[in-house]
């Protein structure tokens, strides 16, 4: 589990469930580790995981439209290693995946051993959006017995090695409604418009409501919760950066060790020039 002093600053309190209970922004920020800093460190000790091979990292964003999710991953993503590092986002089910269990369509893009993979969104969404816009026929849905499943598919994969760190970036009311506004007025986002988002914002308190029964339900030492504060972006990102840039130089401190006769055969041959 996450358990170092920064990171239970944010880290999801049973005793507080409702998304509200966290305010959106932070009034003092100096305390703040500095982002880019943060981000090379991710670059550094994502490098080493990935040539150490032994465990792996699934990082999960969540967050109203326009909470920042993107661009939030866009920018953890500056300095890695693309070898080692992939990024996969979710929307509503579709063709194949409609036809299989709800935790069928993440699988084969979770991290192998050695590779960090960010979630926009990921089957979370399934005991959230679901509930407002159902796949199937209701009569499907067993919503405590899928909170069991996540449970279980995330305590697995802790303990197959891989780390999960999942995110839920708040928004205030007024933020949310400015940033897609912005998005209204700006064409090179317009794009991201669908008819649904105007039932999305209407919705948006009933959502939320899912989403805080998600994370109650969720919440465990093996798949933790992070309440991040998103109205400001780079608040939002200085902080998962930090959180992130820890957690990798925890478990990749070192490179391998090196064959020291492999090296010497190796420096050898290249310099008889043969």
């Amino acid at each position: 589990m996450i358990t170092t002093p920064f990171n239970e600053s944010w880290l999801f309190d049973p005793g507080r469930p409702r998304i509200e209970d966290y305010a959106p922004d932070m009034e003092d920020t100096s305390a703040l580790p500095h982002l880019e800093t943060s981000l090379e460190q991710i670059g550094e000790y994502q490098r080493r995981l990935w040539a150490n091979r032994k465990r792996a990292v699934l990082l999960m964003v969540h967050g109203l439209d326009a909470s920042g999710k993107d661009s939030l991953i866009r920018t953890l993503a500056t300095y890695m290693d693309p070898a080692g590092f992939h990024a996969w986002s979710f929307s509503r089910p579709q063709g194949a995946e409609v036809r299989h269990d709800f935790l069928w369509r993440v699988v084969p893009l979770l991290p192998a051993y050695g590779e960090l993979v960010a979630f926009n969104r990921s089957h979370h969404e399934a005991v959230i959006a679901e509930r407002l816009w159902p796949v199937h026929s209701k009569a499907h849905y067993d919503w405590e017995a899928r909170y069991s499943a996540i449970r279980a598919f995330e305590t697995h994969l802790s303990r197959e090695g891989t780390t999960v760190i999942k995110c839920w970036l708040r928004t205030s009311d007024e933020e949310h409604r400015r940033r897609l506004l912005k998005r209204l007025d700006k064409p090179r986002k317009r794009w991201k418009f669908d008819p649904s988002d105007v039932e999305g914002w209407r919705l948006r308190d009933e959502y939320q409501a899912y989403a805080e029964e998600a994370i109650a339900a969720t919440h465990t030492d093996d798949g933790p919760w992070l309440m991040i504060p998103g109205d400001r972006k780079p608040v939002a990102r200085s902080i998962i950066a930090a959180v992130l840039a820890e957690q990798l130089q925890k478990l990749a401190p070192d490179y391998p060790a090196e064959d020291e006769a492999t090296l010497k055969a190796y420096r050898k041959l290249l310099e008889s020039g043969d």
